[in-house]
């Protein structure tokens, strides 16, 4: 179990680590350019940049599945979000009775809930170091590629045309908005296909 725990501490260490290479263009640059050894042949067989980055974000949705599938117990997460469910009924009706003997019965029920409920949220935090590891040098590649692909265009529905590095969205790029869409899409149907829960 320690061993479990260091290694999860030490990949949320490296994700930080690329996380703070973002604001350091030196750092930034040098992750983008490593990257570029295995993915920039992607770009030179003649892909699009649009379709590349649908690739890559179906690369990141499956490996992000597949994380959360061997990281998260789904079954207990279903169990604690039912047993909290029940538990504010019961409070609620509790409350409107005005029956103080079992609020204080519900009350110290309510710490072992509490306790169920760190543990979910620590089995959702947990595969975010990995997932980070996995995302972020595929985002920095991205970054580095993007000034040479400045003429390149996306076509949005509604949206229109749109060249790269211009807003779509607010102030979101439109190779951003582009991942982020078919990043949630692809997620979805492979996470429908893996037969994995709800966060």
């Amino acid at each position: 179990m320690a061993l479990k725990d260091s290694g999860g501490f030490i990949a949320l260490a490296l994700a930080m680590l690329l996380l703070l290479s973002y604001s350091i263009p030196p750092l930034r640059n040098g992750i983008g350019a490593a990257m570029d050894l295995v993915l920039g042949p992607l770009l030179s067989t003649g892909v699009p940049f649009y379709i590349v980055i649908l690739i890559l974000s179906a690369f990141t949705g499956l490996s992000t599945s597949l994380i959360q599938k061997y990281t998260i117990d789904y079954e207990l997460m279903q169990e604690v979000q039912q047993r909290t469910k029940e538990f504010q009924r019961e409070y609620r009706e509790a409350q409107l009775s005005g029956d103080e003997k079992r609020i204080k019965k519900l009350d110290a029920k309510r710490d072992r809930m509490m306790k169920d409920q760190l543990e979910m949220s620590r089995q959702q935090f947990k595969p975010m170091a990995y997932i980070m590891l996995i995302s972020i040098p595929i985002f920095l590649w991205l970054l580095f590629r993007l000034p040479a692909l400045s003429g390149s265009t996306i076509t949005f529905p509604f949206l229109g045309e749109k060249a790269l590095g211009e807003a779509a969205v607010w102030i979101v790029p439109a190779w951003i908005f582009w991942y982020l869409i078919s990043s949630l899409a692809l997620s979805q149907v492979i996470r429908k296909s893996l037969n994995i829960g709800g966060i």
